[in-house]
């Protein structure tokens, strides 16, 4: 690693992906690679690099097969029926999209009512009432997956969608923080995605989120 020049290390890490602040990643390493550290035997320190090589190559080979998977999953998700309306939604890619429908599947009895989707993937409140009290949480069993793409799903859609954004604004408005408005929004977008699957429309953003008689808030937990 000390015989590497400025040159050298500035192509590794633009080749490693990196878009900005290539120069001053190349100093970085080129120092921490110069300083003067504590030293092994020389055979130790050789055995010691191959076996680093050898754990680079498993990288290289789990980072190669995670983009073989991925160009595979979007090829055969693009095959089926219901992408084009998946991916109308904004927010919602080729890998974002399938992973989407491989959680619901394409099953519509499964999911008869948009409130079973919801309650599945955890979008939806859970009320709990006795006499008096009333208390509203998130829903804490459900189909984690699912849940965990609907957030990337609602995040993305804030810049993809100018009335996904405003209804995110106006739930943080009215109190909610940064993960219960996220959750509302993939909670409405839920609906409105069961919505558009069992009638085979793609996502229109004036009805999807028309200004005109916008639906009444309910706590997000």
């Amino acid at each position: 690693a000390t015989a590497l020049t400025r040159g050298r290390l500035r192509t590794a890490v633009t080749r490693a992906g990196r878009q900005r602040r290539i120069d001053a990643e190349a100093d970085r390493l080129l120092q921490m690679f110069r300083q003067s550290r504590l030293r092994q035997p020389a055979l130790v320190e050789k055995a010691m690099g191959r076996q680093t090589l050898a754990l680079l190559a498993q990288l290289d080979a789990a980072c190669q097969a995670c983009e073989d998977l991925a160009s595979d999953t979007e090829e055969l998700f693009l095959q089926h029926p219901d992408a084009e309306i998946i991916t109308s939604f904004p927010g919602l890619a080729t890998l974002t999209g399938a992973r989407i429908l491989g959680e619901i599947g394409d099953d519509r009895a499964r999911f008869t009512h948009p409130g079973n989707l919801k309650a599945y993937a955890g979008s939806a409140p859970v009320t709990r009432q006795s006499g008096k009290s009333r208390h509203v949480a998130h829903r804490r069993i459900k189909n984690n997956r699912l849940a965990a793409t609907g957030r990337h799903w609602a995040f993305a859609a804030l810049t993809a969608s100018p009335g996904a954004h405003d209804h995110y604004n106006r739930r943080r408005d009215t109190g909610d923080h940064y993960h219960a408005a996220l959750r509302n929004l993939f909670n409405r977008m839920l609906g409105q995605l069961h919505h558009c699957l069992t009638n085979h429309q793609k996502f229109d953003e004036a009805i999807a989120f028309s200004t005109s008689a916008p639906a009444p808030f309910s706590a997000a937990a």
